[in-house]
């Protein structure tokens, strides 16, 4: 018997590094195409139609949608103030917390991993089970607030937190900087551990307070996080659609209507889907102007 020679599987052609690339970054690619690319598009088309949401059924307007947006009777100036106002508001008040409570943090307390771990907890709740216990301390009669103030003697009736500005407001800013300000903390808490020690023992020896610690050693180590956080935050907050919506919905009247709210409204309240989409990339323009300056002004300070 005569033995048969092994045969050898045909050697494959290896991928050119040139085509590698793009194979590997095509998944990516259509995710990204899929999920923001083609969005953008159907939204700007959908904005030059008079579109029912209802039969998503409409005739060509062209710019129209936008004309309507920003004219005297159009909503979109006054949710953009409004949404500056809460953008503004929040974000400040989150940084304020957050950094005070990550340099409490940083301390060596005895308490100091479970305050660590409660800090967090505002983050992981739910909007909507955070908005409820939020609209019942906002109560007019039975709220918590109300009824402590009246026992302090610091009002003699209740307040109408949610029902008239500025309370409705200031009452949804306090809400989202508390619902939110844990990020900042676990970004701030995060660069506070790399700061070395070194820094604070020159600076004692120079003479320095602990503002002048702060203020020297501190606040300059904390630059780059503190850019990074307040662009993210700044987009989230400009976003925000389902604390505002479920905690005042947008009132007293337009109050507290921000952008977002305008967006659903013109497109599940008035089924103009069309005038939305606008709204939409308005929304957009505004955002990209301000990170654009932001990060001019950012760029140009360092």
């Amino acid at each position: 018997m005569t033995a048969r020679p092994l045969l050898r599987p045909a050697a494959r052609a290896p991928i050119s590094d040139a085509l590698l690339g793009p194979l590997l970054i095509a998944p990516a690619v259509l995710i990204l195409c899929a999920v923001i690319v083609y969005p953008l598009l159907a939204t700007a088309w959908l904005s030059l139609f008079a579109i029912d949401t209802r039969t998503m059924e409409g005739g060509w307007v062209g710019l129209a949608n936008f004309a309507a947006m920003l004219g005297p009777d159009g909503r979109f100036f006054g949710a953009l103030g409004v949404t500056l106002v809460w953008t503004a508001g929040t974000l400040t008040l989150q940084l304020a917390l957050g950094i005070g409570i990550a340099l409490l943090l940083h301390q060596p307390l005895w308490f100091r991993s479970l305050a660590r771990g409660l800090a967090l907890f505002p983050y992981l709740v739910s909007t909507v089970v955070a908005v409820l216990v939020w609209r019942w301390l906002f109560n007019d009669f039975f709220g918590l607030f109300n009824r402590a103030l009246i026992g302090l003697d610091v009002i003699s009736r209740p307040v109408d937190w949610l029902g008239q500005m500025p309370n409705a407001m200031a009452s949804t800013i306090v809400v989202g900087a508390w619902k939110f300000f844990p990020f900042v903390v676990i970004a701030v808490l995060a660069r506070l551990q790399t700061i070395p020690d070194s820094l604070y023992e020159a600076a004692r020896l120079d003479g320095a307070g602990a503002w002048g610690r702060f203020r020297d050693v501190t606040l300059p180590q904390l630059a780059d996080v503190l850019g990074i956080v307040i662009l993210l935050r700044a987009i989230w907050d400009f976003k925000e659609f389902d604390l505002i919506f479920l905690l005042t919905g947008g009132g007293p009247v337009d109050a507290t209507r921000t952008l977002p709210l305008v967006v659903y409204q013109e497109a599940f309240g008035l089924n103009r889907m069309g005038l939305a989409s606008a709204h939409a990339l308005g929304m957009m323009v505004v955002m990209t102007v301000m990170f654009v300056a932001y990060r001019l002004l950012t760029k140009a300070r360092t």
